[in-house]
């Protein structure tokens, strides 16, 4: 799980037990089929059918039946070859993938649909993903078409994800308490896209040099630019105030997943925290993207574990406090606009002769 899982490894390991196994696992599934659909030395099509399979053993495993899992030592090998981008964990995950579905069918009956039904939209994304860009390139870069291409994407990838975390805590942690459940729903599907469009804007230099451009080209071309533009740092200044108008709606996104954890049942200490991380951590990633150029490679845009640290002990420590703990989301907002005023006094200072 560390190996894959990045950041998330820290939200996985604070839940309480009784959902830390069904939400693990989901992951890892989610996990193995994204890096499926991501190994491009593999062609396309059969991409393609290892994500068939893999929804197919995932539906057999949901449904409680043995079958062999697929065979996946392509792609496995793929992750280890000098010209993938792959890792060891991600190799050893494709090859052992027998027992995460073996795992998947010892769960009650309940948590294995609810797994099922969030994988299945989720390589439904996937798939969509991976038609979409088929032969772009740096060369050949494709945008989506709409807004609402961009939003039906981070629904299926993220979003729903969202919607699987309220369902599986409702049921096992608080399902006798007095809540909102359709406010629920909705924001904790915007709490899975805001996390996602952080994703996306934060790494759209690196997704534009494999061909990809998440952000609409009809967008992109009223501010006077074509996709492939973006691949120059000097198109930044026509490029912001589209740029920071996403920014704008994923703080908004963050904001009602800010707002869903606030409405947690307060004895739910550690799934509050394990929502309110990754909220503040994006919110302060929005504030270095908004200070920065993201079209510059050469400047990775990243929040260090140091700052993690921190993040999660002022948390932990805040949370005795409601008052203080409910206002850590706005001091997160307001460090980023101190960020931003920082980073803007600092250009304009003239070099010395």
């Amino acid at each position: 799980m560390k190996g894959v899982s990045r950041s998330f490894y820290l939200t996985l390991r604070v839940l309480p037990g009784k959902v830390r196994n069904p939400i693990s696992l989901a992951y890892l599934l989610a996990r193995a089929t994204d890096t499926i659909a991501d190994t491009h030395l593999v062609a396309v099509r059969r991409r393609q059918k290892a994500l068939s399979e893999m929804r197919e053993a995932i539906f057999a495993a949901a449904d409680g039946r043995t079958a062999p899992p697929p065979d996946f030592g392509e792609l496995a090998a793929a992750q280890a070859a000098p010209a993938g981008r792959g890792s060891p964990a991600e190799r050893a995950l494709l090859a052992g993938i027998g027992e995460a579905l073996a795992a998947l069918r010892r769960l009650s009956e309940q948590d294995r649909l609810r797994i099922r039904d969030a994988l299945d939209t989720i390589t439904r994304g996937q798939e969509m993903d991976l038609l979409r860009f088929a032969h772009s390139s740096s060369d050949q870069i494709v945008a989506l078409n709409s807004d609402q291409e961009l939003d039906e994407y981070i629904y299926c990838v993220a979003g729903c994800v969202g919607e699987f975390w309220t369902k599986i805590c409702r049921a096992h942690l608080f399902p006798a308490a007095e809540l909102d459940d359709a406010f629920l729903l909705r924001s904790g599907v915007r709490l899975g896209k805001g996390l996602q469009l952080v994703n996306i804007l934060r790494d759209l230099p690196n997704d534009l040099r494999q061909g990809r451009c998440y952000l609409p080209a009809p967008s992109v071309e009223a501010c006077g630019l074509r996709p492939q533009d973006l691949l120059s740092p000097l198109a930044m200044e026509r490029f912001r105030p589209l740029y920071e108008g996403y920014l704008k709606q994923t703080e908004e996104h963050l904001a009602a997943g800010w707002e869903y954890t606030k409405t947690l049942p307060r004895g739910q200490v550690r799934v509050r925290l394990a929502c309110a991380w990754p909220i503040l951590i994006g919110a302060k990633t929005l504030a270095r993207l908004r200070a920065g150029n993201v079209l510059d490679q050469r400047t990775r845009i990243k929040i260090s574990r140091s700052e993690i640290r921190l993040l999660v002990l002022d948390s932990i420590l805040r949370y005795p406090f409601p008052a203080a703990w409910n206002r850590l989301f706005d001091a997160a907002k307001m460090k980023a606009c101190t960020e931003i005023t920082n980073r803007r006094d600092h250009d304009r200072v003239e070099l010395p002769q």
